[in-house]
């Protein structure tokens, strides 16, 4: 078992949990992420290691509620457990001095290029982070990548904070700043956010990092759920990535298994909140009968 030993909202539906992994937070490196199971019947899903603290023992991990097991864990706080968290897997980011290095999240992508941020900052980049939700509740880590930025942009698609845009709308200004050139960029977030800045950079000839988070199964690459199509070759995100070559990453196929198991995800979802709606209906009856519950 692995203990939540702190957790907080940072959006309606976005969750920061700090967990004691001395063994994860002891080996991992910026880039990387753990696969964890809630329980001994429940699914295995990937998620980024957005920080870590080797002396305690801990690491961070940064969660949206968009279906039933990440629902489940954002329900979970202090004082709970996770039984297994496993890790850390895949391939660490490749840190260099690319002179200006442009670091792009949409959404819980952030948790992705916020370590990376303080990776690249240590080497002597110019680091220029962008945050974007659609709306301001949505933006989530700005301080935190303010600490590790030399710059931080947060965008809103709808104007209600920060810079009125995509992420994408506000790279294309940076892109025209001929007095401090981008030397790479990396982004995680999105398939059709991270194919946007792919298709802009490609053209211009930018160096452009993506972050996948395909559908996993073991983390070890034997089942072969989390392939990926890069050039001419077929990939495993869990043990060749997460990270690839934007420009070779073929983002048609990606979207398209990534809703492979749409229908099943959301028959898992209802029969979930109908166990609830019947475990709520049953404790009101108890109590209005007087009941022990």
């Amino acid at each position: 078992m692995f203990p939540i030993l702190d957790a907080k909202l940072l959006a309606s539906d976005v969750k920061w949990f700090k967990i004691e992994a001395p063994l994860v937070a002891k080996h991992r490196q910026p880039g990387q992420f753990v696969i964890i199971r809630l329980d001994e019947t429940g699914e295995r899903i990937p998620l980024t290691i957005a920080d870590c603290d080797r002396e305690a023992g801990t690491i961070d991990l940064i969660v949206k509620a968009i279906g039933k097991t990440t629902i489940c864990l954002c329900e979970k706080d202090k004082g709970d457990t996770i039984t297994d968290v496993m890790g850390p897997l895949g391939m660490p980011t490749e840190i260099e001095n690319v002179g200006h290095a442009v670091l792009i999240g949409g959404g819980v992508g952030t948790a992705v290029i916020y370590p990376l941020a303080k990776a690249l900052q240590d080497v002597g980049n110019y680091v220029s982070s962008i945050t974007g939700g659609r709306t301001k509740d949505l933006v989530v880590l700005e301080d935190a990548l303010k600490e590790v930025s030399d710059i931080v942009y947060a965008t809103t698609d709808d104007g209600s904070y920060g810079f009125h845009g995509t992420v994408a709308d506000k790279l294309t200004e940076l892109m025209e700043d001929k007095d401090r050139p981008i030397g790479a960029i990396y982004t995680a977030g999105p398939v059709p956010m991270m194919k946007a800045i792919a298709d802009m950079t490609r053209e211009a000839g930018i160096k452009t990092i993506v972050s996948l988070n395909p559908i996993m199964v073991d983390g070890t690459g034997m089942c072969g759920g989390c392939r990926v199509s890069i050039g001419t070759e077929t990939k495993f995100a869990c043990v060749d990535g997460p990270e690839f070559d934007g420009h070779e990453v073929d983002f048609r196929e990606l979207a398209d298994r990534l809703t492979a198991y749409r229908d099943q995800e959301k028959t898992s979802l209802d029969r979930m909140q109908q166990r609830k709606c019947r475990a709520e209906a049953q404790f009101e009856a108890a109590q209005a009968d007087g009941r022990t519950v």
